[in-house]
């Protein structure tokens, strides 16, 4: 009967033995989601590669599955300053992303990977807003009147003049029209510069409203529409024309906006507002998509869905969406 018992025990302790260094097929992790809805975002744009967004703490994220699921771009440098504005030139992989400290971060893979190019604690103004002006000429303005430019896609920056007059104002948005030879820019105190010739000069038009602009957008035969504080939106469908104000139904500050090319024009603010023009911008709906976010940015998709960066994270939004009028 012993033998019997210790012939078991060691069967027993073989069978073991052979379980323990086996090999074994574990499940997959779980994949981390990122919370999204829990970070101030200002920017999101589509790349070639991605659909791309920044924001507070230096938060550059990307979604190859038109935001099924977000991940954290590769930062050579971690200094954790608000990103302010993601931009791409032409072929949707070459792009810039700016912000506080003066920070200028290069990408040449669609926005899944980033490298710190310009950094500045100690004087670095906050870079409000960059654009592809033409082939590898980059520009970018900020606070105080700064302007820099670089000649050779973003590796390396230098001052850039602008009119007289602009120096103690904040410089809030560069925008270009589809021809690549219009474009504007934008800021405080009723700041509008006009360029005809690739960004190579710039004149201020003539003062029409003394509160700051938060951005524009180009329409059609070189037109424009500008846009800022408590609902003042302006527009101007040609050089010669003068700029004329549009009233909308209440007076919430626009910090975004996309025209498209059927004449549309998508503008977003506070309050989870968004406005909509199917005349050009002479006219504008209003819709509330829900909650009273602070919407910063909007990125629209072929379908006419899209995204929207806010304070209260990234949102998607369907094309519905904007047809009901807000309540």
């Amino acid at each position: 009967m012993r033998i019997l018992v210790g012939l078991t025990m060691s069967a027993l302790m073989a069978v073991a033995a052979v379980q323990a260094f086996s090999p074994r097929h574990t499940q997959p992790l779980a994949a981390t989601r990122l919370a999204i809805e829990k970070i101030q975002f200002n920017t999101v744009v589509q790349s070639k590669a991605a659909l791309v967004a920044g924001g507070e703490l230096g938060k550059l994220l990307y979604s190859t599955n038109q935001g099924q699921d977000w991940q954290q771009a590769k930062l050579s440098k971690d200094r954790q300053a608000l990103i302010l504005q993601v931009a791409f030139a032409g072929d949707g992989m070459r792009g810039l992303a700016v912000g506080h400290e003066g920070w200028i971060l290069q990408t040449t893979d669609g926005g899944l990977s980033w490298t710190e190019v310009a950094f500045d604690e100690k004087n670095g103004e906050p870079l409000m807003s960059v654009a592809n002006i033409e082939g590898h000429r980059w520009l970018a303005v900020g606070a105080f009147g700064r302007a820099v430019q670089s000649s050779d896609d973003g590796r390396t920056w230098s001052a850039y003049q602008l009119p007289e007059g602009v120096e103690d104002k904040h410089l809030n948005r560069i925008v270009g029209a589809a021809d690549g030879a219009q474009w504007l820019i934008v800021g405080e105190r009723g700041l509008v510069l006009r360029s005809h010739d690739h960004g190579q000069t710039w004149k201020q038009e003539p003062e029409f409203y003394n509160g700051s602009f938060y951005g524009a957008l180009p329409l059609d035969k070189n037109g424009w529409v500008v846009y800022g504080m408590r609902g003042n939106i302006f527009v101007n469908h040609n050089a010669a024309e003068a700029w004329r104000a549009v009233k909308i139904p209440a007076p919430i500050s626009i910090f975004s906006g996309a025209s498209m090319a059927n004449g549309e024009v998508i503008l977003v603010g506070q309050g989870s507002m968004v406005l909509t023009s199917q005349d050009h911008g002479d006219h504008f709906s209003m819709h509330r998509l829900g909650g009273r976010a602070t919407l910063m940015d909007i990125a629209v998709g072929q379908n006419g869905a899209g995204w929207l960066a806010s304070d209260q994270g990234l949102m998607p939004y369907k094309a519905e969406d904007l047809k009901s009028p807000a309540k």
